[in-house]
């Protein structure tokens, strides 16, 4: 736990595919020193350490007490252990998503930081999409929000549902947008190559009356994240892969255009580096001991709305087997 003017003493457990980027976000900061990297797959993980300029390991206990804050972006079943070591160890975590497996794990991750005066972050990254940030000032209090986030088969991530894998991002931005409790889910899905659930449809109804409508697949012929927001006063859509909004507000009578008497706005963001602002945002908070914006209790909430869905989705698909 950093509380010194020294460099952030950091470390990366996990560096395939996302792990390695992250390693070469923390390699590139001043601020940073990036002590070391762990992986179980010995040669890659020397090859990368080597070219980073930094160690390589093959068991990560061998940091304790050498670092002060890591991130920890192995396979999701492996998060709580590994979380667990290092809050034991008087380490502050950034931990991808999802943030566990179970409910049940995430609160003993949260209670063990509380008890030691730690910082965990979750890694939900499209918080830090270039066209996401604005959407704080525009976005008031929607009434109906609809979501599709598509991908074209890959193999990484089907360690998890695709709730879990790409709908949590939506999940997770929908709460932070409609801030209210949820009243009723309903949910299905079904399994399409993998062994576990590769597409889902999901209507959160929220107790304010919004209602969100939330599609993901990752057996798409297309990559696809898109959200559109309703209203009262505007309809916002936004593209998280080409970066822009579009804003929507009734205008002029007299206004003309693709939709007569609206008033249409694009706004366009550069394609910024979300990943290293998600990890500068990390060691911010652990740098100034402050909470981060995707705090632990924020990824558990999106957890525990992905959970329940993957329950209606089960029991969905029971009813339809006994039913043929």
């Amino acid at each position: 736990m950093a509380k010194h003017n020294k460099k952030l003493r950091t470390a990366v457990i996990g560096t395939g595919y996302l792990g390695k980027f992250h390693a070469e976000k923390y390699a590139g900061m001043d601020n940073v020193d990036l002590v070391g990297i762990v992986d179980v797959n010995e040669t890659a993980c020397q090859e990368l350490a080597s070219r980073l300029g930094t160690t390589a390991y093959t068991d990560y206990r061998e940091l304790f007490g050498n670092v002060d804050a890591v991130s920890i972006v192995v396979p999701t079943p492996l998060h709580h252990k590994v979380g667990m070591d290092f809050l034991e160890n008087n380490t502050d975590i950034l931990i991808e998503k999802p943030m566990t497996v179970t409910l049940a794990q995430a609160d003993e991750l949260i209670e063990l930081a509380e008890t030691n005066g730690l910082i965990i972050q979750v890694g939900h990254l499209e918080r830090y999409n270039s066209a996401v940030i604005p959407l704080a000032n525009i976005v008031k209090n929607p009434r109906f929000i609809e979501s599709h986030r598509l991908s074209i088969f890959q193999e990484r991530g089907t360690d998890v549902s695709v709730v879990l894998d790409l709908m949590i991002h939506d999940i997770d931005i929908i709460l932070n947008f409609v801030k209210s409790e949820i009243k009723d889910i309903r949910a299905a899905g079904i399994a399409v190559i993998s062994e576990h659930i590769d597409i889902a449809n999901a209507r959160l109804e929220f107790k304010n009356g919004c209602v969100a409508n939330v599609t993901a697949s990752r057996v798409s012929l297309k990559n696809e994240r898109k959200i559109r927001l309703f209203q009262k006063d505007a309809y916002v859509a936004v593209d998280f892969a080409e970066h822009n909004i579009n804003i929507i507000r009734q205008g002029k009578p007299e206004a003309q255009g693709l939709i007569p008497g609206a008033e249409i706005e694009t706004l366009s963001f550069e394609n910024g580096d979300a990943l290293k602002d998600e990890i500068k945002a990390f060691v911010e908070s652990v740098t100034n001991r402050v909470v981060p914006e995707v705090s632990g209790p924020v990824g558990r909430n999106a957890l525990n709305i992905a959970l329940i869905i993957m329950e209606q989705i089960k029991t969905t698909s029971r009813l339809y087997r006994s039913s043929t």
